[in-house]
């Protein structure tokens, strides 16, 4: 958390800094715009940054990239390392386009190496809304809090029709079996209904998570016929363009 999201959030403040802090958020916010609006429709990968590359679900999220990029999504994820970068490499791998949204932090979290474009963020919540803005499907990989946060705000906005109802894959049946059992038993409680747990596909198969995305995404937003935005020069706007496999680190 930056120093003004903090303060933000444990102090009172003056009037003059609430409004620089409101402007310092609206400036983020048009910024990830300028640069989101043109990568076309997205499928945004969650998941821990601590599964580095030999884990299974490393080599998994990678093999989930190839198969997002294959299918024509520009794979965004929050651009650090672990399985954010197995996504954004495998998309990279595919020939795909791949863009993060990296958050600031105080021990740095650096970007991974296999972007087109990173768009680095001081305040999460205008972060997870820009993952959340332009993406027509979400791929949950195992994770700590800050995937359960992303995949459940993503769950309660579909399921509060703020948000169309994009397809949310799990990836990690044994994984998520007690996030599951436990979901069961809020609906058996009353506090959420059956119809909440079609909200979202558990699977450890890249088949059955394929058919799925196809079926809820491609075919029912008709991204067959999705039609690019053209940047406006007047304003400077410009297209992310990949960078080839050669210039990227190895």
């Amino acid at each position: 958390m930056s120093k003004s999201e903090h303060h933000f959030m444990t102090h009172k403040n003056s009037r003059w800094h609430e409004l620089k802090y409101v402007l310092k958020v609206l400036t983020e916010f048009i910024r990830g715009f300028r640069v989101l609006h043109f990568v076309g429709p997205c499928a945004t990968v969650f998941g821990s940054a601590r599964l580095q590359e030999g884990t299974v679900f490393y080599e998994q999220a990678r093999k989930i990239g190839v198969m997002l990029a294959n299918m024509g999504f520009t794979v965004m994820t929050g651009g650090g390392g672990g399985i954010m970068e197995a996504a954004n490499r495998g998309a990279k791998e595919a020939g795909g386009l791949s863009v993060g949204c990296n958050i600031i932090l105080p021990h740095e979290q650096a970007p991974n190496p296999y972007l087109d474009k990173v768009v680095e963020f001081d305040f999460f919540f205008v972060r997870k809304v820009l993952l959340s803005k332009y993406s027509y499907c979400f791929i949950v990989m195992p994770g700590g809090f800050g995937t359960l946060d992303e995949m459940f705000e993503a769950i309660t906005l579909i399921q509060t029709r703020k948000m169309s109802p994009f397809p949310i894959v799990l990836f990690g049946r044994e994984f998520y079996q007690k996030l599951y059992e436990q979901l069961v038993a809020m609906e058996k409680a009353g506090t959420i209904s059956a119809e909440d747990l079609s909200l979202f596909l558990i699977t450890d198969s890249l088949e059955e998570a394929q058919q799925h995305i196809h079926k809820n995404a491609v075919e029912a937003f008709g991204l067959n016929n999705y039609k690019h935005l053209t940047p406006w020069r007047l304003l400077l706007e410009k297209r992310v363009n990949r960078i080839k496999n050669n210039d990227l680190k190895q």
